[in-house]
C-alpha cells in the first residue's frame, strides 16, 4: 500500500498580510486588534490605537477580486483618523484609490508605501471608538468573546 500524501493547503493570504500589518503597526507604536466589529455593523480587518489616541483602520485586500467586489470599505472612514489598504507585493496597486493610505505586507512585516490622509475624528466618536477597542481587547484577553 502506497503512503497517502496530504496536500498542502494554500496559504492564507489575508492572514499573512494581517500578521505583517500588525507587526508594522506595533513597530509604529500602535496597538492593533484584528476583526473589530464597528457600531455600524461592519467589521474592520485591523483597528489600531496609537499612544496619542489616533485611530487607524486597515482594510486587507488579498486579491483583485476581493477589492472589486468590496462595496463597504468607505463605511470605515467615519471610525478612523487614518485609513489604509494593506496588500501583498503581487497585488495590482493601480486599482486602489490614491487618496487612501497603502501598506505593503507579507507575513514577516510591512511598510507604509503611501501615507494615509488624516481625517480627525470628532471627540465623541473618538471616545466611543477608543472604548470599543479597549473593551474588545479586554474581553478577548479573558476569553469572553469569540
Amino acid at each position: 500500500m502506497e503512503p497517502r500524501l496530504h496536500p498542502i493547503p494554500p496559504p492564507d493570504r489575508a492572514g499573512e498580510i494581517r500578521r505583517g500589518v500588525c507587526r508594522l503597526l506595533v513597530d509604529h507604536g500602535l496597538a492593533p486588534l484584528a476583526e473589530v466589529k464597528l457600531p455600524n455593523g461592519r467589521r474592520a480587518d485591523v483597528m489600531a490605537i496609537g499612544r496619542n489616541g489616533q485611530v487607524w483602520i486597515v482594510e486587507i485586500k488579498s486579491c483583485r477580486t476581493d477589492f472589486l467586489t468590496d462595496v463597504k470599505w468607505e463605511e470605515y472612514l467615519g471610525y478612523a483618523d487614518r485609513f489604509l489598504f494593506a496588500v501583498d507585493l503581487d497585488f495590482p496597486r493601480a486599482i486602489l484609490p490614491e487618496a487612501e493610505g497603502l501598506i505593503l505586507a507579507d507575513r514577516f512585516g510591512g511598510e507604509i508605501a503611501r501615507e494615509p490622509a488624516v481625517r480627525p475624528l470628532p471627540p465623541a466618536r473618538r471616545k466611543a471608538v477608543t472604548l470599543l477597542h479597549a473593551r474588545t481587547a479586554a474581553f478577548r484577553l479573558h476569553g469572553l468573546v469569540e
